[in-house]
């Protein structure tokens, strides 16, 4: 199920980052959520376990240890706290409960299962634990899947530690290959050995009792007769109030067994049974109508008249119980043996088709779950049970009604309740689903948003276009000094007169691709293209004293560009003029619809009288351009003094080369 995946997304979002996350996703190439009640293949989540085990380098018992420690917080948050906690009062109980858990859950959920997830035709792992003299536990995990017994470890400690304030260290004491379990599981057998931790109130608690109530546990531990005491402690014992190694004085035992405010002692619970049982057997089978009695032999001795309806079989008594049953829960052979070694876990059995009655053959058959108790007095067993049904339709299916089930069977109320639970699922399911459409929407709308506002951003500096989404009027600014760049491809005229139009454009936009580019490099601003120009500026919008830096590279990038842009015509490389000049001038946006961001003044007008008065694959500079990089490390040579149309004498320069950089750093090559 989803649930489990998006726990171990939880946790390594939580603690690892969202990056990590991206990227362990990526490589084991599974999708980004996951529907908490959707089934997905377990080799998903094993991917997912693999690759975090190569990204984080490290080992993968650590990583599966740890994730059972966040499952454990993962499902306290998710609404199961209550759930868990009543499983038991101490650490073995809840452990020997951890099966009547995953069968309960499997009434609403297909298998749900603490820890594990497991589709409802797969087997699921089962638990059995047993005390140890010295107080330590050992734990028997049965799974089908292989490698994943270290989740154990964490989940378990974080249960105890959570419940019952006991820290406990667990190690892998056997692991074979399980004989006795069909599909020969894998059989874990953990070593369970506890400590209590003390808070520190409860530690300064217990080093300061006042002497008194030394003197009164001496008083109480001599009044107390050797009988009632050992009484005392095997009642305790035998409650499993406490499974831990740490040995316990009198004192603490007598405080177990002490009625508070009175001071009566408790000698121990001595249930009073009948002499006879008051009960006739006829009272008995209806009263329990799902019951049966076998032996060892597995030859039912006694049967309930509900169980009798359903499998008639059962009404000739000594008939052998594997002939009508199998056991689907947990998955031992039909012995008597295997049975009594599971006897703490819930049994479900199953009718076999080929002994049911004509009319059922056609139907689903009847599964059964309940208890095993072992008469020992009798040496037979008791099956308690009732029939294993999730909802209405299941029983319909059955054609069975309300009426066969026991009144005082809670199963009537599950059915009811779970119907109700069913249809909550269903609809937190289709608002689940709704909501992870509603994601990917969102997600795609934000891409298709970045788009757009690249191409914004494309056409008008991005402070300027984020004041016009608001709405806002954008005021014109005035800058001091920036240096302008036209450029323009030498014979152009010509060119077009001999080409196709096609050609044309082909040539321009594979010279512009390369132009802007360099735009990127060099961090300058691309104003405008018209026809062959090409207009940047530095220093607008956003001014810096490196302009004159930053536009120069730019042309010295121009002109080693334009020799890999071939001329459609000649067939050889086409050659551009570039010239340069630096001065104040006045920009802002121009128009509401297809606004353009405008630069205005004289400088403008002489940057481009560089660029038509310069000469081809040369750099041209006004004075101003060359006093700015005067000291900067480029190399220029004088041109002298020129008539300029509309200007009249000025002096210029030409632009060599960058004393310091490279061609594959003017270029931004690596």
């Amino acid at each position: 199920y989803g649930f489990i995946n998006t726990c171990l997304k939880s946790l390594v979002v939580e603690k690892y980052g969202e990056e990590t996350w991206e990227k362990l996703r990526l490589q084991a190439e599974v999708q980004d959520s996951f529907l908490t009640f959707e089934v997905y293949k377990d080799e998903i989540t094993m991917q997912l376990v693999d690759k975090a085990c190569k990204i984080l380098g490290v080992p993968a018992d650590v990583v599966l240890r740890e994730f059972g420690e966040y499952f454990f917080e993962f499902c306290k948050r998710s609404g199961y706290d209550h759930m868990l906690r009543t499983l038991g009062g101490n650490l073995y109980e809840f452990i020997e409960n951890l099966d009547a858990l995953h069968s309960y859950l499997s009434l609403s959920y297909r298998a749900i299962l603490f820890g594990f997830v497991f589709l409802q035709e797969m087997n699921a792992p089962s638990f059995r634990v047993e005390k140890n003299e010295d107080g330590s536990m050992h734990l028997h995990y049965y799974s089908d899947r292989r490698g994943l017994c270290h989740i154990v470890p964490g989940i378990i400690g974080a249960a105890a530690l959570d419940f019952f304030n006991i820290e406990i260290s667990m190690e892998i004491v056997n692991q074979t290959e399980e004989e006795e379990r069909t599909g020969k599981k894998e059989h874990i057998v953990f070593l369970v050995t506890q400590n209590p931790v003390f808070s520190y109130k409860e530690r300064s608690k217990f080093s300061s009792l006042p002497q008194h109530l030394a003197d009164f546990e001496k008083q109480i531990d001599n009044q107390l007769n050797k009988e009632d005491l050992e009484k005392a402690k095997n009642a305790i014992k035998d409650r499993g109030s406490s499974v831990c190694p740490v040995r316990k004085s009198h004192w603490k035992t007598i405080r177990g067994i002490i009625t508070l405010g009175k001071g009566k002692l408790l000698r121990g619970f001595d249930p009073v049974y009948p002499k006879s049982l008051w009960i006739d057997t006829k009272t008995f089978c209806n009263g329990l109508p799902f019951h049966m009695v076998f032996d060892k032999e597995l030859r039912v001795k006694q049967a309930g008249v509900s169980i009798q309806k359903i499998v008639p079989g059962l009404q000739t008594m000594g008939i052998c119980l594997d002939q009508y049953f199998s056991i689907v829960h947990p998955e031992v052979p039909f012995t008597i043996s295997s049975i009594q070694k599971f006897i703490n876990s819930q049994f479900v059995f199953q009718t076999r088709r080929e002994m049911m009655p004509e009319s059922w053959k056609q139907r689903p058959m009847l599964e059964l779950r309940g208890q095993m108790i072992w008469m020992e007095s009798l040496q037979c067993m008791l099956y308690l049970c009732s029939p294993l049904l999730r909802t209405l339709h299941e029983l319909e299916e059955r054609q069975m009604h309300i009426a066969d089930i026991a009144p005082h069977d809670v199963t009537r109320d599950l059915i009811l309740l779970n119907q109700q639970r069913l249809a909550e699922m269903e609809l937190s399911n289709q608002l689940e689903r709704k909501k992870e459409e509603l994601r990917i929407l969102s997600k795609h709308l934000e891409e298709e948003k970045k788009k757009t506002e690249a191409l914004l951003y494309a056409m008008l500096p991005q402070h300027v276009a984020n004041q016009l989404k608001e709405g806002k009027q954008v005021e014109a600014g005035e800058f001091k000094e920036c240096t302008i760049l036209f450029s323009d491809v030498v014979t152009f005229t010509n060119i077009c007169a001999q080409c196709e139009p096609i050609q044309i454009v082909l040539m321009l936009n594979s010279m512009y691709l390369q132009f802007d580019r360099l735009t990127t490099v060099h961090d300058v601003y691309k104003v405008e293209t018209i026809g062959d120009a090409y207009m940047v500026v530095g220093g607008v919008p956003v001014p810096v004293p490196t302009h004159a830096e930053r536009v120069a590279n730019f042309a010295l990038g121009m002109i080693i560009a334009a020799k890999g842009v071939q001329n459609p015509v000649s067939g050889h490389p086409i050659q551009i003029r570039v010239g340069i000049h630096t001065g104040p001038v006045l920009a802002g946006v121009v128009g509401e619809k297809m606004p353009r961001y405008c630069l205005f003044g004289d400088t403008v007008n002489i940057a481009s009288r560089m660029e038509s008065h310069g000469v081809p694959s040369r750099i041209h500079l006004s004075s101003s351009a060359y006093q700015c990089l005067k000291y900067k490390n480029f190399e220029m040579t004088e041109r002298g003094e020129i008539e300029v149309k509309g200007k009249g004498k000025m002096h210029t320069y030409f632009l060599i080369r960058n004393k310091t950089a490279t061609e594959n750093e003017i270029m931004g090559r690596p």
